[in-house]
């Protein structure tokens, strides 16, 4: 039987990773890592599909390593042994070791000395927080890597290597693949590789040829096969990001009915991911200091949504949705940011006073860096009159506090009061 199309195509080198530039891209870690040919253990967490198991695979290719696959929760310790000895018969053995939060303390016994003598160089692979639900014996002994959602021009990447390849891909098919169908597909599965590639391999095949031999996949089969629906695309996408448009825009305008309405849709397209960056943008650009708790709730709203998946996703972005629609909003933040780096892209900086500069190292004294600076806590309520802006910027204001809520509204008495202070 032959092997699923994301096995298949699993890269053999770093350079064939398709994603993760932060982490495989010329200078960075993990290329460093193999370039000098100086691995050592690690956990890769985030979620599935994004190519935990694909770095694994490439590490070993490029380093010419043994490459074992175990499963924490399902395999034996036994099985860990298997691979111990084979490390002891032949070398270094890389082995990926999946939901490696679910290790048990007799397999991390067993485990720890050959993580610390090299023998085994362990990649963890797992969807959960690392910081929280791995024992703190295996994080000590391992370097933690993000692992991010691929883009839509990553899937499309990978979707035309496939597409390309005669020897692990689709290449004898001669696919044509039309354009929404691909937009359809590098979006719908929610930065999961292994979803896309698996279902343009299930509409491939199950495909009949036209008479011209060609195998034609179009938009409606795209969804058939992987089970989500796209709401209406044109050839350029505009209507997709119309929908983001309109999301955003209902929110910032307190309409919950068409706030909502654009949220199924988006839900609807499966664009879970896209919609819960959207909510996390407009709970700090729109919400913000008028109601921080709210900007926190979506937080934990979007966090519940990505562990719980679509359908499910739906109920705590839906209350997340009404929640900032029928909040009090304020956009005083992104205001003020965009005004300081206005001026900062216009080269208005100016010198960081003296009395501000770093003065932790010998010599500071005598250039006269830190002198003189007073340290607020000393002081009545926490504050002392002094200079922070440079002196071509000293009377500058950035900061346009709104009266947009009881939070705000109480830091813009205490932002006009300072200022008084300081005149």
């Amino acid at each position: 039987m032959q092997k699923p199309l994301a096995y298949r195509m699993r890269p053999n080198t770093i350079d064939d990773i398709v994603g993760q530039q932060h982490l495989v891209g010329e200078g960075k870690i993990i290329r460093r890592m193999v370039e000098a040919k100086m691995l050592s253990s690690m956990i890769l967490y985030g979620p599935p599909g994004t190519g935990k198991t694909s770095i694994a695979s490439a590490i070993a290719g490029s380093t010419h390593y043994a490459f074992r696959i175990l499963n924490a929760a399902t395999d034996t310790k036994k099985d860990l042994q298997v691979v111990v000895e084979e490390a002891k018969m032949s070398g270094t053995v890389i082995l990926l070791l999946d939901e490696v939060h679910r290790l048990d303390k007799p397999k991390q016994d067993f485990l720890l000395p050959h993580l610390e003598n090299g023998r085994i160089i362990m990649i963890g692979a797992t969807t959960e927080n690392p910081y929280i639900a791995i024992n703190p014996a295996i994080r000590s002994r391992s370097q933690i890597f993000e692992v991010k959602s691929l883009t839509e021009s990553d899937i499309e990447a990978a979707v035309f290597r496939a597409l390309e390849d005669k020897e692990n891909g689709l290449g004898e098919l001669a696919i044509q693949l039309d354009s929404d169908a691909l937009i359809h597909l590098s979006r719908a599965t929610n930065g999961d590789l292994r979803s896309a590639l698996n279902g343009l391999e299930l509409a491939s095949k199950s495909t009949p040829p036209e008479a011209d031999g060609k195998v034609h996949l179009t938009l409606q089969i795209l969804e058939e096969c992987i089970q989500k629906k796209a709401f209406s695309h044109d050839k350029d996408g505009d209507a997709h990001y119309d929908v983001i448009s309109a999301f955003q825009k209902s929110i910032r305008g307190s309409d919950v009915d068409a706030a909502l309405h654009y949220l199924g849709r988006l839900m609807e397209a499966g664009e879970l991911l896209i919609a819960c960056r959207r909510l996390l943008v407009i709970a700090y650009e729109d919400i913000g200091l008028a109601n921080p708790g709210a900007c926190s709730r979506t937080v934990s709203a979007v966090q519940a949504a990505e562990k719980l998946g679509l359908p499910e996703a739906r109920i705590p972005l839906a209350e997340t949705v009404i929640d900032l629609c029928l909040s009090p909003k304020s956009n005083s933040s992104i205001m003020a940011i965009d005004n300081a780096l206005a001026d900062i892209r216009q080269g208005n900086i100016g010198e960081v006073p003296d009395h501000l500069k770093d003065s932790h190292y010998s010599g500071a004294k005598e250039l006269n860096r830190g002198v003189d600076y007073q340290y607020p806590h000393n002081f009545p309520g926490g504050w002392v009159k002094q200079q922070y802006l440079p002196n071509k910027l000293k009377h500058k204001t950035y900061y346009e506090p709104k009266e947009s809520g009881k939070y705000e509204t109480g830091l813009a008495q205490r932002y006009f009061k300072i200022n008084e202070l300081k005149k």
